[in-house]
């Protein structure tokens, strides 16, 4: 091939940043820039606050029984509140004076993961769901807001200049400190919670739930998979008459009639077949989802049928 010719080097003409069109383009990179740096700000924190929830949720997972540990309830809930306090409350101030919409993809994961664990901490001590306005009410908070730079450039100013006696230079920083102390003012934040996230982070709960009922037969407790399919039940008729609702809580009520089916399998094997299995082989038999005592489910019901 022949050798490709070298470009002339162009001219290049200096940016007149006073131009008005320059300016305003700049103002556009800066806008573009603080968005970014907020979005990405908000991925990393919405990561932690996954990781944390992940973490008291597998917390949650060793109660069983009809009269959980206090213990591991109280601990379960310090580290809701740790994740509310620093992280979520994080989120809230990043928030502030934003359109919650234009970020919420940013942290919509860690809000659902979030939901979930409230909600499975909530069922494990109340047998009931955790309600949207409990859910928002412990994302909102007030935070004071104090000129703490206007405090910081008068020390500045005080301590360069030449003062010779330390009484003068004790009152002027009184002074400065309650000035600023009247411009604090106390403001409410929080971390919008849209019902869609709700319903997500719910229908997330019904894995928990069935890992829960079938984890307590091993521990001899054979009551809890009958509550939870109750449940259960009931969470799919109210997902069920939403109807239509968009792609993604349409994977989630597929999700959740699968746990459904493995809890209310379950449930038959105990029912049925329990005198049958050793007590020491039931969560064995319940885990499997190709043993025989969960596929004679459908079929035993087909004959009842008949």
């Amino acid at each position: 091939m022949p050798a490709q010719r070298k470009r002339k080097a162009e001219a290049t003409t200096p940016v007149d940043e006073n131009c008005p069109t320059v300016a305003m383009f700049r103002q556009y990179q800066l806008e573009l820039d603080t968005k970014h740096d907020k979005h990405e700000r908000l991925v990393k924190l919405s990561r932690d606050v996954t990781i944390e929830s992940k973490r008291t949720i597998f917390l949650l997972q060793r109660l069983t029984g009809s009269s959980p540990d206090i213990k591991i309830l109280e601990e379960a809930w310090e580290k809701l509140k740790a994740i509310e306090n620093i992280k979520l409350l994080s989120i809230a101030k990043e928030l502030d004076q934003e359109d919650p919409y234009k970020f919420l993809r940013a942290y919509s994961p860690g809000l659902q993961e979030y939901i979930e664990a409230v909600s499975f901490y909530h069922y494990l001590k109340n047998k009931k769901l955790v309600t949207l306005e409990e859910v928002q009410k412990d994302l909102t908070f007030i935070t004071t807001c104090s000129s703490v730079d206007g405090i910081d450039n008068g020390l500045s100013q005080l301590t360069t200049q030449k003062i010779e006696k330390t009484e003068t230079l004790d009152t002027q920083c009184k002074v400065i400190c309650s000035e600023s102390e009247m411009d604090t003012e106390s403001r409410e934040v929080q971390v919008h919670v849209p019902p869609t996230e709700y319903i997500l982070g719910l229908a997330d709960l019904t894995g928990e739930l069935m890992r829960l009922a079938v984890g307590s037969v091993g521990k001899g407790d054979l009551d809890t998979p009958f509550q939870v399919r109750d449940f259960l039940q009931l969470m799919q008729s109210g997902f069920v008459s939403f109807g239509n609702c968009g792609r993604e809580i349409g994977r989630k009520l597929h999700t959740l009639r699968q746990s459904l089916q493995k809890v209310e399998t379950a449930c038959y094997t105990l029912q049925v077949r329990g005198s049958e299995i050793p007590k020491h082989m039931l969560v064995d038999v319940l885990s499997s989802g190709t043993s025989d005592y969960g596929s004679n489910f459908d079929n035993d019901m087909a004959a009842n049928d008949d």
